[in-house]
């Protein structure tokens, strides 16, 4: 009998339905599945059949089939497991009233019959239901990032036992006799088994704890900065990618931590789009099944480029640090630790907000969504320009602050030098800009672009206009032509700082609620970029 059931897998960021087809027919024992599929998905054919004999079940001697299809696409992981097993099972035991035929079933299977966590349930579900899938099997594990998927029934089983007592009585009459005469299935495995989900849950819950709660952060809290903090208030309003110098202290760290304060609260379009990508990730915690709060990814210096952009696992694509920090900041501190290989690599995400990955003969793409912040000291001690307590020499400073390239440079919005705070600044009282205050006049920059750029194609904030759009939307009188023309020349300016300037001023004027962009908006702008012209 042919069986046909539905299951999901991930190429890249994305997830993708597919058909288990299973046939038993008359030949020499044996099982084959086919499909271009990888070895994981090939031990998914041991797992079910030893998961059914030790819950009952025999199959026949007969020859079994398994076909993924579409055949063209490669499969990877152990998201098929479930399908397959349940495949095997309408096959063999010859069941066509089957009730679940729109449903589809996800999970990794235990040699015991148990379902398993499997990384990526919330985008394959979601990639069901866009499909026309009616519901969805899923293990308890999965069961809360399951159903952050709405109009998709979602069913959560703890084993492939509690879903055979779903099947119409006739068959589970018959699973019960063969179920008693199994000499596998021996009770004190079974109680084993239970205690071991004990500990795991138990380790898990531990670990969960070992988190605490995060402290609240608040701009509040920072002395000393006004000029800092109004650089963050501008990154944040356009998308604008920020470079903070300054000696160790001044702040750049403290600055960086407290911007997703002041960007707006997620929707839930929002929610599910950082959670899809954190359920690939396997880092999205199941007791809550939904990341609710903007990210911040603070990496550390010694990380590699695959680790930024995505690499390759065991087949799988896992998502880099570019990726987990979607809608929310991407902190690299300390930027001329990092590898040079690794730096140079944002280039094409910084303009063109897109990364694209060469991987075992496979291109995958995604789009760049976060607001990247950058900080380094300027000299490797950190202290330098007070020689009283730098002992680098100009040698040691040029090498280090040299380690970024002038394209890494020009393709940063905003790039300022932060001072040393005072001791009367840092024995004064708490800050007078609070991040509240801060993210009003950020949602209200920001809806001003929104309304500027409804009508243009995939372009929301103004760090992501291109010339057609710089001409545009920021278009100069004749003074603001003259200061810019100046600028230019004495500056001796690129015309891709020329845009960036442009692009900052544009925000700067939003923020002051102003259409037109006026000489003290070019100036501030201009007024940002500091680092670039002392190191190069």
């Amino acid at each position: 009998m042919l069986a046909n059931v539905y299951s999901a897998g991930l190429i890249g960021l994305n997830a993708y339905l597919f058909s288990v087809q299973v046939d038993e027919s008359n030949g020499l024992p044996r099982s084959l599945i086919v499909g271009n599929v990888s070895p994981s998905v090939r031990e998914a054919l041991d797992r079910a059949e030893i998961a059914l004999k030790n819950i009952g079940i025999e199959l026949p001697p007969k020859k079994i089939t398994i076909n993924i299809q579409p055949a063209d696409i490669r499969k990877g992981g152990t998201s098929f497991d479930f399908a397959i097993l349940v495949g095997m099972l309408l096959s063999t035991q010859k069941i066509e009233d089957f009730p679940y035929k729109n449903h589809a079933f996800l999970g990794e299977l235990g040699l015991d019959g148990e379902i398993k966590h499997i990384p990526g349930v919330l985008p394959m579900v979601m990639a069901m239901k866009e499909a026309g899938i009616e519901g969805v099997f899923v293990g308890k594990e999965d069961e809360k990032e399951a159903r952050n998927c709405e109009n998709i029934k979602v069913t959560a089983l703890s084993s492939v036992e509690d879903f055979i007592l779903l099947l119409p009585q006739k068959y589970l009459k018959k699973w019960k006799k063969e179920k008693e005469k199994c000499n596998d299935f021996d009770a004190e495995k079974k109680e084993e088994s239970v205690s071991k989900k004990k500990i795991k849950i138990g380790l898990q819950d531990a670990r969960e704890k070992s988190k605490g709660k995060k402290a609240v952060e608040d701009f509040r809290d920072v002395v000393g900065q006004e000029a800092g903090i109004r650089a963050c208030l501008i990154a944040a309003s356009g998308k604008h990618a920020l470079l903070f110098s300054g000696p160790a202290g001044a702040g750049k760290s403290m600055l960086a931590k407290r911007i997703p304060t002041i960007l707006p609260k997620l929707s839930k379009e929002e929610k599910l789009e950082i959670s899809k990508i954190y359920s690939i990730a396997g880092s999205l915690s199941s007791e809550y099944g939904m990341i609710e709060e903007r990210p911040f990814r603070a990496p550390h210096s010694a990380i590699s480029q695959n680790t930024l952009l995505g690499g390759m696992v065991h087949g799988n694509l896992v998502p880099g640090e570019l990726a987990l920090a979607t809608k929310g900041v991407l902190f690299l501190d300390e930027l001329p630790l990092f590898r040079k290989e690794t730096v140079e690599a944002l280039r094409s995400p910084l303009e063109e907000r897109k990364v694209v990955l060469h991987r075992l003969q496979q291109v995958f793409s995604y789009d760049v969504d976060c607001l990247l912040v950058l900080a380094m000291n300027p000299c490797p001690c950190g202290f330098f320009p007070d020689r009283n307590r730098c002992n680098c020499s100009p040698a040691q400073i040029r090498t280090y602050q040299r380690g970024l390239s002038k394209p890494i440079l020009e393709r940063i919005d905003i790039s300022m030098e932060l001072p040393p705070v005072s001791i009367e600044d840092a024995l004064g009282k708490e800050g007078k800009l609070c991040s509240d205050d801060l993210r009003k006049k950020v949602e209200q920059a920001m809806q001003r672009q929104k309304e500027r750029f409804k009508h243009e194609e995939k372009i929301e904030w103004n760090s992501q206009m291109g010339v057609g759009e710089l001409e545009k939307f920021c278009t100069l009188g004749k003074e603001e032509e003259e200061f810019m023309k100046k600028i230019f020349a004495i500056k001796n300016l690129s015309m891709r700082t020329y845009h960036k300037i442009l692009k900052v001023a544009r925000t700067i004027a939003d923020l002051e609620g102003e259409e037109k962009i006026g000489i003290p908006h070019l100036s501030e702008a201009v007024s940002y970029r500091t680092v670039d012209e002392k190191l190069y």
